[in-house]
């Protein structure tokens, strides 16, 4: 079967390996020059099924204003004349429940759990390698009110069989010893050792071209610009009008990110998918022995801290300001002070490098995975901060799709189905 995958960030290109694995003529579009150059290109660097969780929640209406009163603060809105962005928010603000909570992150924590083990597999089957290692990650609490706050984070976690540890201060230190010098600041943590860390753009980068050697013609440089449906409203698409001409498929999978719902819009397809832009720094290290072992986050500050190779990746921010993707040097400010907060031996802020993404997020914090109203369209998309972590699993689920076999999760509640029940 001949599938035409749009976009070329890591869900893209997990959708076309897993593809052109499974036997399929494989073709992608992505407008940049190479893989993984937008959203998927600096993120922090987790895969951390163990932190899947919608950021709608009990609660967080008043913590977000506590946030935005911050000197440093992990939330930021601009106002904006934007209907889609209020509307959004207001659907977010609808899944502040206890209820809304609990259904959404047993949506979220089965496709994440089942991405981690098909990223292992995959790294056991053909050996890639992007900076990875599979250390754990660590949330640092600065007071006592935030540690005793974790009780419902740990009876999730127990619910869903995921290996974590509540650490003391020795405890912090022994999994992250840098931590040794700044170990007064924080009051204990919660260690998740199954979660893992990697490059996501070197990652990206190696797959797409395992793909291109199973058969998958990548197209870069390559703009899609419109969907066009059969004619006289017959089921499903007939095509793809790019930059590069009119391109036919028997399956189309639309993994456009944050601008997948301008891409569904003229056919009448609606999907709460807005973009929140996050910004990272990324730092050489200086001292190894004063630098993070894996990722340690930053509970007040919403900041995670990685450490990729030579590198360590510096990640936060919430910041509501629709497509744009200035640079901020506020942003950058609040990166800094954490890294340094935490590490202030381990990299040279002098030589790092700044970046910021459209993560393409949805109200109730899930992706939106499969089957459409249009029979021959899937999508794969709203993955928000965790498209990293659910990457692989999400191209082997429409591998799977396509491919006619049920998935090995249940994912009937990732299509965009769910939006209309709502």
């Amino acid at each position: 079967m001949k599938v035409l995958v749009l976009g070329g960030g890591v869900i893209g290109v997990s959708c076309a390996y897993y593809l052109a694995r499974a036997g399929h003529e494989v073709e992608l579009v992505e407008r940049q020059p190479g893989p993984a150059l937008e959203t998927s290109f600096g993120n922090a660097g987790e895969v951390s099924p163990g932190y899947s969780a919608p950021w709608a929640g009990p609660g967080v209406p008043v913590k977000a204003i506590k946030w935005m009163l911050m000197r440093h603060s992990p939330l930021v809105i601009w106002p904006l004349l934007d209907p889609a962005m209020w509307r959004w928010g207001l659907q977010l603000l609808a899944n502040c429940t206890e209820r809304a909570y609990a259904l959404n992150k047993s949506r979220m924590v089965p496709i994440a759990e089942y991405s981690r083990d098909c990223l292992k597999a995959l790294r056991a089957e053909t050996g890639i390698a992007y900076d990875d290692r599979a250390q754990g990650t660590l949330q640092l609490f600065r007071t006592q009110r935030q540690l005793d706050g974790i009780a419902g984070d740990v009876a999730v976690l127990r619910q869903y069989g995921v290996p974590f540890e509540v650490l003391d201060r020795d405890g912090f230190v022994a999994a992250e010893p840098a931590l040794a010098l700044t170990r007064e600041k924080f009051v204990g943590a919660l260690r998740l050792p199954g979660d893992e860390t990697g490059d996501c753009f070197q990652f990206s980068n190696r797959l797409a071209a395992m793909a291109t050697q199973l058969g998958a013609r990548l197209r870069w440089g390559t703009t899609a610009l419109r969907l066009e449906p059969r004619a006289q409203g017959g089921p499903g698409l007939a095509a793809v009008h790019t930059s590069a001409g009119r391109l036919t498929a028997d399956r189309y999978v639309l993994a456009l990110g944050s601008h997948s719902p301008l891409a569904l819009r003229p056919l009448g397809l609606r999907i709460p998918v807005y973009p929140v832009k996050g910004y990272s720094i990324t730092v050489p290290v200086t001292d190894p022995a004063g630098a993070p072992e894996s990722t340690v986050m930053d509970e007040t500050h919403k900041v995670a801290v990685t450490r990729l190779g030579e590198r360590i990746r510096v990640g936060g921010t919430a910041e509501l300001a629709g497509y744009s993707l200035a640079l901020r040097p506020a942003r950058r400010a609040t990166l800094e002070h954490v890294v340094s907060d935490l590490f202030p031996r381990g990299g040279d802020l002098s030589r790092a490098s700044f970046w910021c993404g459209l993560r393409p997020m949805t109200p109730d914090g899930t992706p939106i995975v499969g089957a459409t109203p249009i029979r021959n369209l899937l999508l794969a998309t709203g993955h928000g901060t965790l498209g990293w972590t659910m990457a692989a699993g999400t191209g082997r689920v429409i591998a799977d799709l396509v491919s006619g076999r049920p998935p090995e999760i249940d994912v009937a509640a990732l299509a965009m189905a769910r939006y209309a029940r709502a």
